[in-house]
């Protein structure tokens, strides 16, 4: 009977290690699996921000920019500006167009960015806006004290007079 029990232990032990073979012969491993993450698209558009702002209008959005910034590069809140409530609008896309500089509510450091308007040029334009009121059109740059044909030309395709 220890015969008959050696011989089963041996056609079992047979068994799982012929089905083992048998197994791992007819495995095929799938083929390596690539995961790739989508490359991140920064949202590309402009906010627009107006009501109580100097300089009203479309600006970039970059990662990272606070109400602070955009506030600061609408020239900041008018003085009136009663900030308890804000309302933001963001547009995906391009707007068309670069952002002009208004005439009638930029600061003076604002207008200094334009080309050929220095600290003077800059305060004369407010000092002009201040005696005669609000400029109805860009061409009434011409009559204000030390700006040329010259700066004129340079600057007019980036003003506006909008309000």
């Amino acid at each position: 009977m220890k015969t008959f029990w050696s011989w089963a232990a041996v056609l079992l032990v047979s068994i799982i290690v012929g089905g083992g073979v048998f197994i791992g012969l007819s495995y095929r491993p799938s083929p390596d699996i690539e995961i790739s993450l989508p490359e991140e698209i920064p949202f590309q558009g402009n906010i627009y921000i107006g009501g109580e702002v100097n300089n009203p209008g479309f600006y970039p959005l970059r990662p990272g920019d606070t109400i602070e910034d955009f506030l600061a590069a609408a020239g900041g809140p008018k003085d009136s500006a009663g900030l308890d409530y804000l309302a933001l609008n963001v547009s995906a896309g391009n707007v068309t167009g670069p952002q002009k500089i208004n005439l009638n509510r930029a600061d003076s450091w604002l207008l200094q960015a334009l080309p050929g308007v220095g600290e003077a040029r800059a305060g004369a334009i407010i000092d002009y806006r201040s005696r005669h009121g609000p400029f109805r059109d860009i061409y009434e740059l011409a009559d204000v004290p030390g700006l040329g044909d010259a700066v004129f030309n340079s600057i007019k395709d980036m003003v506006t007079v909008v309000d």
